[in-house]
């Protein structure tokens, strides 16, 4: 059983994404999971996956953290957000989204997004953070690999899951 306290699970994923696109279904289901589960998903707050898990998190009765930031000028999150928290840069936002999650799991995504994975995967590697990360389908297994053939630690920080499902059974033995 978890303790009583509820778990925050920080999801880092494209903006650029629409609805019907199958990284965007994949998010939806992600944060339906999660909340059903009990977690808290925490997220940059805006489009694409963001708005996705937290529409599934949503729609699941889940909480949701929108973490903003200023400096893109967009105005506010999306309407799934329950709880905004602007940052007024990218650093601080990342920062943020970083020191809220207790686990992290990472959607498919671009520049922003392998951002967001190096930053945690790094804490890891030089024990900084001992916070389970998981890479959700089989778009970061190249650099997984690629990093792995560098220094085999690497592997060690992170842990590529199938589907939404396999990434809170993971969560849910982890809490335990």
């Amino acid at each position: 059983m978890r303790e009583n306290v509820t778990k925050i699970v920080t999801v880092f994923g494209s903006g650029n994404v629409n609805e019907g696109d199958a990284v965007f279904d994949m998010a939806l289901t992600l944060g339906r999971r999660l909340a059903k589960a009990g977690f808290t998903l925490a997220n940059g707050g805006y489009g694409g996956t963001m708005m996705a898990a937290a529409k599934g998190a949503c729609q699941a009765g889940g909480e949701v953290i929108g973490v903003t930031c200023r400096a893109f000028k967009r105005g506010r999150a999306n309407a799934y957000v329950t709880d905004e928290r602007p940052t007024e840069t990218l650093s601080e936002r990342l920062a943020m989204l970083i020191a809220l999650g207790d686990a992290y799991i990472v959607l498919p995504g671009g520049t922003g997004t392998l951002l967001e994975l190096a930053e945690v995967w790094e804490h890891k590697n030089k024990g900084f953070a001992d916070k389970p990360i998981l890479l959700l389908g089989d778009f970061w297994t190249p650099l997984v690999e690629m990093m792995n053939a560098q220094d085999m630690r690497c592997r060690a920080c992170v842990q590529i899951v199938n589907d939404a499902v396999q990434a809170v059974g993971v969560l849910n033995e982890l809490f335990k």
